[in-house]
């Protein structure tokens, strides 16, 4: 009871209060909203609990903004609204992209020698109003892009902390929102400089970093990502209000001149993001908050230095050191100190000797090269490595190549793909993808140590983002080589400046690869040794190093990595370690860094300097064919089926674009696999001379019909099929067979006409190189027609010896016969292709295998075909023969003449001048003599030279069609004197005279007189 009458008074109470206030807001004339309901509240009656809520204070941020305009934009820095536990947190903004940049920095004391900086850059897919595409709907971890603006943040601000400050600090930048227009980097490392401004955290800023770009010749601040795609030129520039911090350089071949014009465009443009951060800074910055710094004391570092300075310059002056033996003799010399405080019991120093040595052999390199001009090897100050290039070193490979500048050494190797195998990126800013990669590996071998390999190491990402901005200037345009390519750079040894031997050898892998790149690429590393004045801490006295060394990276003051041809600079990173580099000397160090650059491209050009032509059986295959993108649906079917199950079956890669579809194959025969399988499926435009698979779908008597690319028909001739003659088409081709066919002729209607002996190479005579057969010795001259004695027993022997050659052909030849060129009587042909009569089919079949005539000593002839054969071109006008006599054919039977008169040798008739011509039309008339047939025509039954009652079936404008009856059909030629009175169904005296090359008697008219 008393706790109920506890609660019943408090409600009294806050009822009597909130009545009182209520009075007095009205009585003020302003609104409560009710955050409930979201609507103004009106009634005076409230329960108790909407009493309690309405007494809820609100909370007020106190927040400092303050807004500048750089270039075209107006950006914006905000802090004091969120993460306001951090050490410090500023939003900067401009336009709708908002950056959150946090610093905090831990505790304790930094028990170490170096300073543990983290710097965390991440863009979530919220930014762009985007679920993340993963199985699990959210970020994974860090992609290359976060890592590269990482460094890009870290750079700058690392070497601004002071000297001695070990304390761990984390630097966290997101991305809060993104429009997709301006790349949120640069605002991000802004961001951080302002909130490392506003925390207790000792740094010696603000800094200033801007990007530019050209387009047209004309320099751009602050380029948004459309303007990016248009200029030639993507400098990063960080600096403080008078010396420079950092370089990042993408550049199409932009010369020195100019390069150092943007440079100094860019500083002043910089430096306006430092006012606003020292003013925001006077309103909402901490006091700096005292740390502990670790530094050596003087009376420490005069000890360690009178102990170790001496045999560490014995070290330095000696250039026969190589990498490792100088590292175990500086070990020993660390040790032999160590010996000696150990020895004297002297705690203090012996914390910090690792670090005091590391500071004396720095004192000793540095004061070496200053005042003698003398480098660790040995070299001059401009003088570069000893250089060896090798390309082509696995033919295996799409394309390798080694580069070694002194003990540095890379090999590289070029994989080529297809467009689908280019690397998708998740950024919300830029490209969907990226068709050229560089991957840049360092294992540990390469430095003779112990690791372990892990995922993405930030290092390795910048060397080959660095190597990757270099080389991609030169590839051929995506138009051209839409291919993907992927290079990896695997580090043999190093000995300093690993991304710069990386460009060299990937660009020398290119060219082994075959890809037509514009200009080899050659990069190095170019060092730099100052001596500070300690009063106004100006440099007084500097060196600039070509191609440094690993150990004078480490002991110096500059890394200034650059890239180029011999045209201009593609790529340039600049990392320094003390607190700003006047912007004169990182100018003047361009023009030692290009003739350095010229002598390593020279060396490389005489190893490759054009692309390599790749035509072996083994080599890579690319082809790019067009197609209607109705036809590429068929190809990939559904859901990408079919395209998948022919990459498994053939191991080649296709990718299909509008209009186009990309082939890549390991070699030539899987090449050819692939586009047998898409012209099966899909086909390609038909080319006359172009040759085609195809399978045999069905035969005619007069060729065979073939189903070819895609679907698409055509027809193979009879006389399309063999360079020999070919009576029975089926003993060539058969039905479901396979063959690689030659396109010949394509009509208006479509119609395609196709060879098979195209695609045959033709094959020569015969050359007898032993002794001469009977038949030659017996019949020296072919074209004779003059009886021989035992021409029987000789032509039997002949006829053994040609069917034993001739098993393996194609044809139907007969090789019981002598070896002059036969006649072939086939059955009969239309000599319009498209009047073909059924009979004449059957004709051919019961004829296409003929006996072999048997005949006695004394009936044996020569053989007409001698005649014919040695290409009668003339004849009698009364006899009516053709001018052209037509090509031998498969014959059907052996015929002979016989002449009493015929008993001389060839010597005495050409003694008796008796001509070809007059030679033929004797025996001709000798042979169509009595030859007159009477009673039905059949096909066997036509020979050279019958005569037989003919009808007229069609008159044209050249001859006549003749019906022999039997289903036989002729033809006839006019006489060079004009066209007759014919009329069809009038019935002529004919007489066959030849036959013409698709096996159509030749007929002539034999005149009533």
């Amino acid at each position: 009871m008393a706790s109920v009458a506890i609660t019943r008074k408090n409600h009294l109470f806050s009822s009597i209060y909130h009545r009182f206030r209520c009075r007095t807001l009205r009585s003020c004339r302003t609104t409560t909203i009710n955050r409930r309901a979201f609507s103004t509240s009106t009634s005076t009656s409230t329960s108790p609990a909407d009493t309690e809520s309405s007494v809820s204070r609100t909370k007020i941020f106190e927040t400092f903004t303050e807004e500048f305009e750089i270039g075209s934009g107006v950006f914006t820095l905000e802090t004091g609204k969120i993460a306001r536990f951090a050490n410090g947190a500023v939003v900067l903004g401009m336009g709708d992209t908002k950056v959150l940049s946090t610093v905090c920095s831990a505790k304790g004391d930094g028990v170490r020698d170096f300073l543990p900086l983290t710097v965390d850059y991440q863009e979530k897919q919220f930014a762009q109003g985007v679920i993340p595409g993963t199985y699990m709907r959210r970020e994974g971890a860090p992609k290359e892009r976060e890592l590269l603006v990482g460094r890009l943040i870290d750079r700058p601000i690392r070497p601004l902390f002071p000297a001695g400050f070990y304390h761990e600090v984390q630097v966290m930048a997101s991305v809060l929102s993104s429009d997709g227009k301006q790349d949120p980097d640069i605002m991000a490392a802004n961001a951080t400089s302002a909130a490392l401004m506003l925390s207790d955290i000792p740094w010696g800023g603000p800094i200033g970093m801007i990007r530019i770009g050209r387009i047209d010749g004309h320099l751009v601040v602050n380029p948004n990502t459309d303007e990016l795609n248009l200029s030639d030129l993507n400098l990063v520039y960080a600096c403080t209000r008078d010396k420079t911090l950092m370089l990042d350089v993408q550049a199409r071949e932009i010369s020195e001149r100019d390069l150092e014009a943007a440079f100094r465009f860019a500083h002043p443009e910089a430096v306006k993001f430092i006012e606003p951060q020292l003013r925001l800074a006077e309103k909402a910055g901490k006091q700096k908050k005292e740390y502990k710094l670790s530094l050596v004391s003087e009376r420490t570092m005069d000890k360690i230095r009178n102990l170790a300075e001496a045999p560490i310059e014995a070290i330095f002056t000696d250039p026969s050191y190589g990498k490792f033996e100088r590292g175990e003799a500086l070990e020993k010399i660390g040790q032999d100190v160590k010996d000696v405080l150990e020895a004297e019991g002297d705690e203090e120093s012996l914390r910090v000797v690792s670090k005091t040595v590391d500071t004396v052999r720095k004192q000793v390199v540095r004061k070496r090269i200053i005042t003698e001009g003398f480098r660790l090897d040995g070299r001059r100050l401009d003088e570069v490595r000893p250089l060896n290039c090798e390309a082509g070193m696995y033919s295996g490979l799409h394309g390798s190549a080694l580069f070694s500048r002194g003990d540095t050494q890379v090999l590289c190797t070029v994989t080529l793909g297809a467009p689908a195998d280019a690397q998708r990126l998740d950024s919300i800013v830029g490209p969907p993808t990226k068709r050229f990669m560089l991957h840049y590996s360092f294992p540990p071998y390469c430095i003779n140590e112990v690791g372990k390999r892990t995922g993405l190491n930030r290092r390795e990402v910048g060397h080959g983002t660095l190597a990757e901005k270099a080389l991609l200037s030169v590839l051929p345009p995506e138009h051209n080589f839409p291919y993907a390519v992927r290079i990896n750079s695997e580090v043999m040894a190093s000995d300093g400046s690993t991304s710069m031997a990386t460009v060299c050898g990937g660009s020398m892998a290119l060219m082994d690869a075959g890809i037509p790149l514009r200009d080899h690429v050659a990069g190095l590393s170019v060092g730099l040794v100052t001596e500070v004045d300690p009063s106004t801490g100006d440099v007084s006295e500097y060196r600039i190093l070509t191609d440094i060394l690993g150990l004078e990276d480490h002991l110096g003051d500059m890394d200034f990595k650059i890239a180029g041809t011999r045209n201009g600079i593609t790529a340039i990173q600049l990392d320094i370690k003390p607190a700003g580099i006047p912007l004169d000397i990182v100018c003047e160090s361009l023009g030692p860094a290009y003739k350095g650059r010229l002598q390593i491209l020279e060396h490389m050009e005489q190893e490759i300097s054009a692309a390599r032509t790749r035509d072996g059986e083994n080599s890579l295959q690319l082809t790019t064919l067009k197609y209607s993108n109705d036809d590429l649906r068929r190809l990939i079917g559904p859901l990408g089926a079919l395209k998948s199950k022919i990459e498994e079956e053939t191991g080649a890669r296709m990718s299909v674009r509008d209009g186009e579809l990309i082939i890549i194959a390991k070699n030539k025969a899987v090449m050819e696999k692939v586009q047998e399988k898409v012209d099966l499926i899909i086909g390609r435009p038909i080319e006359i001379g172009g040759v085609y698979k195809g399978i045999v779908t069905s035969i005619k008597e007069y060729g065979a019909f073939v189903e070819f690319n895609g679907g698409q028909h055509g027809l193979l001739h009879v006389s399309e099929l063999s360079h020999e003659p070919v009576s029975k088409i089926s003993d060539v081709v058969s039905v479901g067979q396979k063959l690689s066919l030659m396109c010949i002729e394509q009509d208006l209607r479509g119609n395609i006409k196709l060879s098979l002996k195209a695609t045959i190479p033709k094959k020569g005579k015969k050359v007898n190189t032993g002794e001469p057969s009977s038949s030659d010795t017996s019949n020296p001259n072919l074209d004779s027609c003059t009886p021989v004695e035992n021409s029987t027993n000789q032509q039997e022997k002949q006829s053994v010896e040609d069917s034993s050659e001739d098993t393996n052909k194609n044809t139907n030849l007969n090789s019981s016969y002598t070896s002059t060129s036969p006649i072939v009587i086939r059955s009969a042909i239309e000599c319009d292709e498209e009047e073909k009569s059924a009979s004449l089919g059957t004709s051919l079949k019961n004829n296409s295998k003929p006996k072999r005539a048997t005949k006695s000593k004394s009936s044996q002839k020569p053989d007409i075909l001698s005649i014919l054969g040695n290409g009668l071109d003339s004849a009698s006008n009364g006899s009516g023969l053709s001018k052209k006599v037509s090509k031998p054919f498969l014959h059907t039977e052996k015929r002979t003449i016989y002449d009493s008169n015929s008993t001389s040798s060839d010597e005495e008739d050409r003694n008796n001048h008796i001509t070809p011509s007059a030679h033929v039309k004797s025996s001709l008339a000798h042979l169509l003599q009595d030859s007159k047939f009477e009673g039905p025509m059949d096909a066997k039954k036509l020979k050279l030279g019958m005569k037989v009652t003919a009808k007229i079936l069609q008159v044209r404008t050249r001859g006549l069609v003749l019906d022999l009856g039997g289903g036989i059909n002729a033809m006839y030629r006019f006489e060079s004197g004009g066209k007759q009175d014919f009329e069809v169904g009038d019935e002529v005296q004919a007489q066959c005279i030849s036959f013409n090359n698709k096996g159509v008697p030749v007929m002539s008219i034999i005149q009533d007189d």
